[in-house]
């Protein structure tokens, strides 16, 4: 299998961590040879949810070996019971009763995501046959927010042609952020930049530079980055290599002659490598065309912002790919 030299050098920095990470799709051969790929390489111990015999046959098929893998079929599970006492527990004011829970525990997704609120295992990987709503659904009903005044974002990390890393959010999550919501989005991309041994400079991206077009989304970033500059003021974020600019446009937040002219006084105009978008549009478009126009890499979305990491596979995903969202998982159990 070959591994991009991006994610290899992440690979280095995972492997002492020695964490587990959950695969529920273990019916998929991707799966399963991610899942072998990943203990060979030292990153992760694995859980795989399935048919506990067809797995086996599987493995001994290939002639890998379960070291490091355990097998878990949630129909026989011994901790089926308790997993579905937790969830009722969690979600009986939202009117879920005991016969639901029960039944919904008994699903992969759902079972993984219990696993990690029980402290049975680190992060979880899905999406190779289910769509971003059934991963990301009991990611937020079980694990929830890791912060009560902020809520759950998506960021993509995209490697350059020429090598360098950036951090694109909000591209597949929250459609239309308002300013506080943005400033948080801004805040726990910028935390996700320092979890991958980068400092964060932040752009609050917009169609204006400090002021030179008007409307009513630039007044909105205008306010997020007041409210995000002033929360790096804090005892929180006193000593992270974390600093903030906006509004503006992406030529002056990344090209340094540009920024000369836009905006001189910025400390992040030029050398942004933390690129939040104002919405959904923007940043959806906006990396899709960095990926297929500027060819780079592009890993994600990742959920930020969780109290414990789990994370979207595309179902068109290789292999290759789910070891590398395996590794990010990893690498976001660090706090």
């Amino acid at each position: 299998m070959e591994i991009s030299a991006y994610i290899q050098s992440l690979i280095t920095k995972a492997q002492p961590l020695n964490k587990t990470i959950v695969l529920p799709e273990g019916e998929d051969e991707r799966v399963l040879l991610a899942a072998h790929e990943t203990v060979e390489r030292g990153i992760a111990n694995i859980i795989i949810l399935g048919n506990k015999e067809e797995i086996k046959q599987y493995f001994a098929k290939q002639n890998w070996s379960l070291n490091r893998i355990q097998i878990i079929d949630p129909a026989t599970s011994p901790n089926l019971s308790k997993y579905a006492t937790m969830l009722y527990e969690m979600r009986k004011d939202k009117g879920m009763t005991e016969e639901e829970a029960n039944k919904t525990a008994l699903n992969a997704n759902y079972f993984g995501t219990l696993m990690i609120k029980a402290g049975d295992a680190d992060g979880m990987v899905s999406g190779a046959n289910h769509s971003t709503a059934d991963t990301v659904r009991p990611a937020l009903q079980i694990i929830k927010s890791s912060r009560k005044d902020r809520g759950v974002s998506s960021v993509f990390i995209a490697r350059t042609q020429d090598n360098k890393i950036y951090y694109l959010s909000d591209c597949a999550l929250n459609i239309n952020p308002n300013a506080k919501e943005l400033a948080g989005i801004a805040l726990g991309t910028a935390e996700t930049a320092l979890q991958f041994g980068d400092e964060a400079r932040v752009a609050m991206l917009s169609y204006s530079t400090y002021g030179s077009g008007k409307g009513e989304s630039v007044d909105k970033v205008k306010e997020a980055t007041m409210i995000a500059k002033e929360a790096l003021t804090t005892k929180e974020y006193m000593g992270k290599k974390i600093s903030l600019d906006g509004e503006l446009q992406a030529d002056a937040a990344l090209d340094s002659v540009v920024a000369q002219k836009k905006a001189p006084q910025s400390t992040v105009a030029g050398s942004a490598n933390v690129l939040i978008f104002p919405n959904i549009d923007a940043g959806n478009i906006g990396y899709k065309l960095l990926q297929r126009l500027g060819g780079a890499e592009m890993y994600g979305p990742l959920l930020q912002g969780l109290n414990a990491p789990i994370n979207d596979l595309s179902r068109g995903c290789f292999a290759e790919d789910i070891v590398g969202a395996i590794t990010i998982t990893v690498l976001q159990t660090q706090k």
